[in-house]
């Protein structure tokens, strides 16, 4: 977006825009002007020798050379927004796009001010959305990270012991969410990875798709994990989910299994360039509806499959496009996106897969390479 002015107020370390426009993570807020293509960073004397050196296509300025401005024209107190207001004003800017999370107070800040420019609310990255080579290549990195992380968790239910209560015992203690969720962070922290809020959901927690999972772990019944780190190099996500199960699944897990794979194969093959996100969520829909799940409030629950089939990833866990029931997008080449059909059925367990996949002209690529295998 060249042709348009952008103001973004926010630290790269969460916020993906602005890491995104600046390609340098910063704890704290800072400011990124662009105009016609040029990007403008105002940063502490703290952060400009390496802004500097790591931008090198950007103007940097000082921030305390700005404040210093603001206050000379008669601002008591300056903040961002009106730091903000003197380097739009000193860029002869009139009008800037600013993302829908721009805080309100700057906004308020640079609009108290004489000759205020005027703010419109837009999306500053569009492009965000279709990945690069070299983007791609960091998301591929990051999950093969998350693989490592979910191998660790799988392989510690794996060598697990089965006690006469279907109890499960690991390394003379009772095997816990907890206890799984610690190893697969311990192995993704040793590659560079930051985890949060792993997935390790047993029985009928299962059943509810966010629950993070607690306590003791049961053998015979289908377990979660759902694995979604951040690079701490390049702040690109991953994000993989399976579902195990260690000893033996009833025969009701195993449909439920199968109806799954056969509703994520289902997603794979309709996920391309130029379809309706939302018509691939519905054909992942009638496959569970023709296979005899159906999905509805019973008991004051939902059960059935009652989440979106997927959505982009990179910067942030959840982006665009989205595919699910309201979503507007249209698929386009170059989009990285999950695809993770589930079923949850209290009193049955809950059974989850994910993948990612890059949207090609015709079949997608798949990015992840990790078994699904039920029974461990």
């Amino acid at each position: 977006m060249k042709s348009e002015t952008l103001l973004i107020i926010a630290d790269s370390e969460r916020d993906a825009n602005m890491l995104y426009g600046s390609k340098l993570f910063v704890p704290d807020p800072f400011i990124l002007v662009r105009k016609n293509g040029v990007s403008h960073l105002v940063l502490s004397d703290l952060e400009i020798d390496r802004a500097t050196k790591s931008c090198p296509q950007a103007s940097v300025h000082s921030l305390s050379r700005l404040r210093d401005k603001a206050i000379e024209d008669g601002v008591r107190a300056p903040d961002l927004g009106h730091i903000a207001a003197v380097l739009l004003r000193k860029l002869r800017i009139k009008r800037a796009t600013v993302p829908t999370t721009f805080p309100l107070g700057f906004a308020q800040s640079i609009q108290s001010l004489d000759h205020s420019p005027a703010l419109t609310i837009g999306n500053p990255f569009p492009e965000r959305a279709i990945k690069h080579p070299d983007e791609v290549k960091k998301i591929r990195e990051i999950l093969r990270i998350t693989q490592l992380g979910l191998d660790a968790g799988i392989s510690m239910i794996r060598e697990s012991k089965i006690l006469k209560n279907k109890a499960l015992r690991f390394a003379g203690k009772p095997l816990t969410s907890e206890m799984v969720r610690a190893a697969i962070h311990t192995v993704i922290s040793q590659h560079s990875g930051i985890p949060c809020n792993t997935i390790v959901a047993g029985g009928e927690q299962a059943c509810d798709p966010h629950e993070r999972g607690h306590g003791p772990l049961k053998a015979n019944k289908p377990i979660i994990i759902d694995v979604f780190p951040r690079s701490e190099l390049t702040g690109y996500f991953g994000d993989i989910t399976r579902t195990v199960v260690r000893g033996q699944a009833s025969e009701a897990v195993r449909r439920l299994y199968e109806a799954v794979g056969k509703a994520q194969k289902t997603g794979f093959r309709e996920v391309r360039h130029g379809k309706n996100a939302r018509s691939v969520h519905q054909s992942v829909q009638e496959t569970f509806q023709n296979l005899g799940y159906e999905t509805e409030r019973k008991n004051g629950h939902m059960q059935g499959f009652f989440h979106g089939t997927g959505h982009g990833l990179g910067l942030d866990i959840h982006e665009g496009p989205g595919i699910g029931s309201l979503s507007q997008d249209t698929l386009a080449k170059g989009h990285v996106v999950t695809v993770e059909p589930g079923l949850y059925y209290p009193g049955i367990g809950g059974v989850r897969l994910e993948d990612v996949v890059l949207v090609t002209e015709r079949n997608p690529k798949k990015l992840t390479n990790y078994p699904q295998t039920l029974e461990i």
